[in-house]
């Protein structure tokens, strides 16, 4: 059984006989399930009964309901309102919008609205680039999805998926302070994708696409680059690549092996696993292998034959694999310096962890259940990382996208392009300073304090340095 989670933090009110050793036959049961009590409150008490609220994680809904059930049955314990704790954190939704300016009297509501809004309509009419200056746009993106590739849950619509864009914005605010706004588009053609974020664009200084399927993804991001003059960013991608950049960056440093001399295979050659293999490509890596679930991926494999040039799969069969291996993830593994896992559970073994060079690096991202059991591959490797929360070196993508965004809006940059996300990944490696680095130890909390602000700065030079900035913006001065 997985360990207990406040993911799955649940309060259960109960009333108990006051005297008599009911209460610690509550939490010896809740424990002996294997459920964590991490609070237990009085909420009322009188001669005979005792009213308490007690507050446990458990490791999944099953377990949650199992430790309800068996506290059902406990003799002289009366069951009241069952609370989950996550559910009741989304009650209403986690944003909402205020106003920076109080309306108190008639001439406030004449400035904020009619007629005095109508003189600031009309000096951007004049010049649309006070849009910036003058309205939300200035500090203002679109977190945009279809629902068809959200978290791990696969293809679940735009309304299921509004939670996690909910939550996504809820990060951007209080990350760095960015105003972020959900848009969950009811259709998944590409298209039509690509027309209603054109469309909606004007309102924003820039597009954080989220949760949308390969090989779409691809396309509609190429796309709206091209057609918009505000930054768009896939964050499933380009997030997930900074950050693996950032702690492979780490990880090297503390194996004492340069990157252009390592061999690199990854498990995954979908959104993640494409631009992760690009920006390490970027960064100097030489020798990198991609799997997927037929095997490496290389020229002369059967399917990719006649497979066109601009496909994903044909491009990394063209640019990696420099020794023409064949076969499988396992056999591909073995002397690989470092092992990057975007793909599915358990598809190596500590055994294949063993067989991978000395000093050897494993960061196995799949979530919930990684590539390899973590604390397996523990035994062998040097350096491992992984995408939960519940190990040391999380690969988490709000690192990144909160600082990488207020650093293009703080250029008031056109585009993001490889040069800002390697600046970024550069500059998040370097939070972890020379005395803090260490195997447990490759990339900082996302609530460290410095993180935001060092992406963030690094991005705004980048952009500054590429002449990516708006005319008239204090970047481009």
């Amino acid at each position: 059984m997985s360990a207990p989670s406040v993911s799955y933090s649940i309060t259960v009110r109960l009333e108990v006989p006051a005297g008599g050793s009911a209460v610690s036959q509550l939490t010896a049961t809740m424990e002996a399930l294997g459920g964590s009590v991490t609070a237990l409150d009085v909420i009322h008490s009188d001669a005979d009964r005792l009213g308490i609220d007690v507050t446990l994680s458990a490791s999944s809904t099953s377990h949650a309901d199992e430790i309800v059930e068996r506290l059902r049955g406990i003799e002289g314990v009366t069951l009241g309102k069952v609370s989950d704790r996550t559910f009741l954190m989304h009650l209403g939704g986690k944003i909402e919008m205020a106003s920076k300016h109080p309306i108190r009297n008639r001439d406030d509501l004449s400035m904020v609205y009619t007629p005095g809004v109508a003189r600031v309509c009309m000096a951007i009419a004049e010049n649309p680039e006070d849009a910036r200056r003058l309205t939300i746009k200035r500090n203002s993106v679109a977190v945009v999805t279809d629902g068809s590739a959200v978290l791990g849950l696969g293809n679940i619509g735009p309304k299921a998926a509004l939670p996690v864009m909910e939550g996504k914005a809820a990060l951007f605010k209080r990350f760095a302070g960015i105003d972020a706004w959900p848009l969950c588009l009811d259709t998944q053609d590409t298209d039509a994708i690509v027309e209603i974020v054109k469309a909606i664009a004007p309102g924003f200084a820039g597009i954080n696409l989220e949760d949308i399927s390969a090989p779409r993804c691809f396309e509609i991001e190429a796309r709206l680059r091209e057609a918009l003059d505000i930054p768009v960013f896939h964050d499933d991608q380009h997030g997930t690549a900074i950050v693996v950049l950032a702690a492979l960056t780490n990880a090297l440093r503390v194996v004492d092996k340069p990157i252009d001399n390592v061999r690199v295979v990854m498990s995954g050659a979908g959104a993640a696993g494409t631009a992760i293999l690009k920006l390490l490509l970027a960064a100097g890596v030489k020798n990198a292998v991609v799997a997927d679930i037929h095997g490496v991926v290389h020229a002369g494999r059967t399917d990719l034959v006649d497979a066109a040039p601009e496909s994903a799969l044909r491009w990394i069969a063209d640019n990696t694999n420099p020794e023409g291996l064949t076969g499988t993830l396992k056999e591909a593994v073995h002397g690989a310096d470092v092992f990057i896992g975007v793909s599915a559970p358990n598809v190596l073994d500590g055994d294949d962890v063993a067989a991978m060079a000395d000093g050897a690096i494993v960061f196995a991202l799949a979530n919930p259940d990684p590539e390899v059991d973590p604390a397996i591959a523990r035994q062998t490797a040097a350096v491992v990382a992984t995408g939960r929360s519940d190990f040391p070196n999380q690969i988490n993508n709000v690192l990144v996208f909160p600082g990488v965004f207020r650093g293009l809006l703080d250029a008031q940059s056109r585009t993001v392009n490889t040069e800002m996300m390697l600046a970024a990944a550069h500059a998040l490696a370097d939070v972890v300073t020379e005395d803090e680095i260490n195997p447990n130890y490759i990339i900082p909390s996302v609530f460290n304090d410095k993180v935001a602000g060092a992406v963030a700065g690094a991005v705004r030079e980048a952009a500054t340095a590429a002449g990516a900035t708006a005319p008239n913006s204090p970047s481009a001065r």
